[in-house]
């Protein structure tokens, strides 16, 4: 996704995949709201949305049941169920449809940087060279690692194992045994996917090596140990175990490389925000990177990645935080689990929590101004049709309700839109590339001082 992002401003772009084959494990993943927004933004969601199966956008936290809560402000409010190596086809698709190059089998073992760029050492002995490097390289980064960044947090204290196979019960025997269990134990389901498949959750009985996938028999263990039946599983399509170590880089930036992704931070998957985290990591930093690299980008937009996504980080670790603990069989979560089961009755936490769940409710902190300043922009009609397509281009919008505001020098780095009939409760806004509202207002001179801010200096 980063690859395509600096695609769009024609920044050349290397991606190092150490794996040689993509992943063969067909694992579904989920696309919240925000991540279905950035996908409309780009123009992707028309191939994403007929390779998966919505479901409705309610009971997300800490799998407390709950209905869609209302006022949900998107046109994409539901999530997205597809398989892992499907958007990772799709995305990769785009990114090299764009131009960007994927090399295959080349593991970074080597970083170097000075003043004017980064040397890259790859396992075999080879040394690139590029202006910048991101290491989008999961929970073990390799490029963290050889940074020396930080990464304070806590170990896993649990472990869960997670896989699709198939059952040898009727549904009937699953629901019924599954209502029982989740009575007291909420790290645990059987779900069923379709085909014959299910999505089998259960417990472990010890904390795991990660690299080393659970055995069939080892699910079926637990789900004796746990339910008194291993439900006849069998023909795992996969298979995995996860923790909930959860850790936090200290920085984003270090010089000339940066992290993003889970190489920034990792958290347990209740939820099922990481994916999402990553792509929204890469939206706020490629318009920046590649501003950076065009010579266009103000002094400072670079480290606003870490600071408009390092506290977003920290606010998914301590809901995930909270979520594990609100799935303990102990009493006292039981206790609290069961009130703030009560209070999701009231729509306007039932809405918070959803927001917080799906990154809707971002709002990054842009100074003093109304409520909508540093949100993102729902996909609103304008006159040219809905404002996400738009964006495809990865280009910054003035939103102008007035007809007489300008974009003057910055007009090969911010489109205009002169929409009186938008549907906007403020006079004009100025929206980023990644959609979030940079300004609102009607005066000249106040908007080119927040077009040098984000956009830098005026050309011509």
């Amino acid at each position: 996704m980063l690859a395509a992002e600096l695609r769009l401003h024609d920044v050349r772009v290397l991606v190092l995949e150490k794996e040689t084959e993509p992943a063969s494990s067909v694992r579904v993943v989920g696309l919240h709201i925000r991540s279905l927004e950035l996908l409309a933004m780009r123009g992707l969601l028309d191939r994403v949305l007929p390779q998966g199966r919505r479901r409705p956008a309610g009971g997300f936290f800490a799998a407390i049941p709950a209905p869609v809560p209302q006022g949900l402000d998107s046109a994409y409010a539901f999530l997205l169920g597809i398989q892992q190596p499907v958007i990772v086809r799709l995305l990769e698709e785009h990114a090299t449809g764009l131009g960007a190059r994927v090399l295959r089998g080349r593991a970074v073992t080597g970083v170097e940087q000075d003043g004017d760029g980064v040397t890259v050492e790859l396992a075999g002995g080879e040394r690139l060279r590029s202006r910048y490097l991101v290491g989008c390289d999961g929970s073990r980064s390799t490029v963290r690692k050889l940074l020396g960044v930080g990464f304070p947090g806590e170990p896993a204290r649990t472990d869960t194992l997670m896989g699709e196979m198939e059952v040898g019960v009727p549904q009937e025997e699953i629901i019924a045994k599954v209502a029982e269990i989740q009575e007291t134990q909420h790290r645990f389901w059987l779900r069923p996917f379709g085909n014959g498949l299910y999505s089998v959750v259960v417990p472990g009985a010890e904390v795991g090596d990660r690299t080393r996938p659970p055995t069939l028999d080892e699910f079926r263990r637990q789900l004796r140990a746990v339910a008194g039946t291993d439900f006849g599983v069998h023909s795992p399509r996969w298979l995995s175990r996860f923790g909930d170590a959860t850790r936090l880089a200290d920085r984003y930036r270090t010089g000339r490389v940066l992290l993003a992704g889970d190489a920034a931070h990792i958290h347990p998957p209740i939820g099922g925000q990481g994916l999402n985290l990553g792509l929204q990591d890469a939206f706020n930093l490629g318009w920046k990177l590649a501003a950076q690299v065009r010579g266009w980008a103000p002094g400072t937009l670079l480290d606003t990645y870490h600071a408009e996504r390092h506290p977003v980080a920290a606010d998914v670790l301590d809901n995930t935080r909270a979520q594990m603990e609100l799935a303990s069989p102990e009493p006292g979560p039981r206790a609290v689990r069961r009130l703030l089961t009560e209070l999701m009755a009231f729509d306007e936490v039932n809405r918070h929590l959803t927001e917080k769940i799906t990154a809707t409710g971002v709002r990054y902190h842009f100074g003093d101004g109304p409520d909508l300043l540093g949100r993102r922009l729902t996909d609103i009609d304008v006159k040219q049709g809905n404002l996400y397509g738009l964006l495809h281009h990865g280009r910054g919008l003035l939103l102008d309700r007035t007809g007489y505001l300008t974009t003057g020098g910055w007009s090969d780095r911010v489109d205009h839109l002169a929409d009186p009939t938008a549907d906007l409760d403020v006079p004009c806004v100025l929206l980023r590339p990644d959609g979030h509202v940079a300004w609102i207002g009607d005066d000249q001179q106040d908007l080119n001082d927040h077009l040098s801010r984000w956009f830098g200096e005026p050309t011509g």
